[in-house]
């Protein structure tokens, strides 16, 4: 087992990384990667098992690096969390303590998940979102130091008050869910259910095993409609809103006016003009033992 780390030596974070080595013992060997490059030398020592100790980026960097390789299907992959939200985490049931996490990495079960992918090649792990949940999470990052996970609802409540909509063209499956000559607040591809540190459910059905993808599109305007919508997103309630539209799919394409995206909490200045599908069954994952469908 190749434990993958970004963290480097003396800080915090990798005081917790040693931590929850000692509790693999012999069975994982470390390796601190900062970049591309020393990923995919990590990746040809050849281990069967891959670790990512890290947030939703690192795991996402993780699964592009198999993709491109082609070793989604011959290797499989386990998390520590140590990130600032750790959706994915959450979605599995994975402990959040990193010692905790390397508990599940020892008696754990193998379980075949999805990922979403677009037509450039790159993959999906958790989440990507266009529209208010991207400037959510640019504006965030401002807070991360300051406030930690509380961040993202400070983000949500600064840009959520200013937002006027996105005009977007969303077709899922080949049939138009909405058109530009609607304003859109939101549109979010979910394969976990959660992002911002569990602050916001974008589809409290949304599961990571079940061969599609959950579509959420909120055209959520007015300010108290806003209002409305960031509550159904945090009590995981917006599929009884009326302007809030919720499908399960296998395709999804947006076009239109250039927009920020977020992808796993990468914020992108735009994703407009790709079409991304569902992988079913891409990649083995070490999830917890009491994990539904494991």
């Amino acid at each position: 087992m190749l434990v993958i780390t970004n963290t480097s030596a003396g800080s915090a974070k990798a005081d917790r990384v040693e931590a929850a080595m000692e509790r693999l013992g012999g069975r994982a060997e470390l390796s601190r990667c900062t970049g591309p490059a020393e990923l995919n030398a990590s990746l040809d020592l050849g281990h069967d098992t891959v670790v990512s100790a890290g947030g939703d980026g690192s795991l996402h960097a993780l699964a592009n690096a198999l993709h491109r390789r082609g070793e989604l299907g011959t290797r499989t992959v386990g998390l520590l969390p140590m990130g600032t939200g750790n959706d994915f985490a959450r979605a599995l049931g994975i402990p959040l303590d990193p010692v905790e996490a390397a508990d599940t990495l020892l008696r754990g079960i193998v379980h075949r998940l999805d990922l979403i992918v677009d037509d450039t090649g790159e993959v999906t792990v958790n989440s990507l979102h266009f529209g208010v949940g991207a400037e959510t999470t640019r504006e965030a990052r401002r807070w991360k130091r300051l406030l930690g996970p509380l961040s993202y609802p400070m983000g949500g409540l600064i840009t959520g008050w200013a937002a006027r909509g996105y005009r977007l063209l969303v077709e899922a499956d080949g049939a138009t869910v909405i058109g530009p000559q609607h304003r859109s607040l939101m549109v979010a591809l979910a394969n976990g259910a959660n992002v911002g540190a569990g602050t916001a459910i974008l589809d409290p059905t949304a599961r990571a095993d079940d061969g599609t993808i959950n579509l959420v599109v909120s055209r959520s305007r007015g300010r108290l409609a806003r209002l409305r919508y960031a509550l159904h997103l945090y009590r995981g309630t917006q599929r009884e809103a009326d302007d809030v539209h919720h499908v399960h799919v296998h395709t999804v394409r947006v076009t239109g006016r250039e927009t920020p995206g977020s992808v796993d909490g990468e914020v992108k200045e735009s994703l407009v003009g790709r079409t991304w599908r569902i992988l079913p069954g891409a990649w083995s994952f070490l999830v917890p033992e009491e994990y539904p469908g494991g």
